[in-house]
């Protein structure tokens, strides 16, 4: 097991954002603003579910790693922290997901 956590790389990515280096893939995605990091995180969820059905879980480990790292981008380019998403979580898990799932309005 690692010691390295979402919250590790989500201050790598808020240290990246703001770099001048050209060769910088994060500040190029804060650059080109949400609606491109958002295509970049759909991209990377439809790779994590081929690779998921076709059962390849070297794919599934490679796609979901870079699902996360794109969603903190996202994230991040939105002002919203990751401690946000972690409350909504913890806020969920106090209920059923079926009870959850209820009181958002959603059947």
């Amino acid at each position: 097991m690692t010691a390295f956590t979402l919250a590790d790389l989500e201050r790598i990515v808020a240290i990246r954002a703001g770099s001048t280096d050209i060769k910088s893939y994060t500040a190029s995605l804060y650059a080109k603003g949400i609606g491109k990091a958002s295509q970049k995180l759909g991209e990377e969820a439809v790779e994590t579910v081929i690779a998921a059905v076709s059962g390849d879980r070297e794919g599934i480990v490679s796609e979901s790693a870079d699902l996360l790292y794109h969603l903190l981008v996202v994230l991040g380019i939105s002002g919203i922290k990751l401690d946000e998403v972690l409350a909504e979580l913890q806020h969920r898990t106090s209920q059923t997901g079926l009870e959850e799932k209820a009181s958002r309005g959603q059947g």
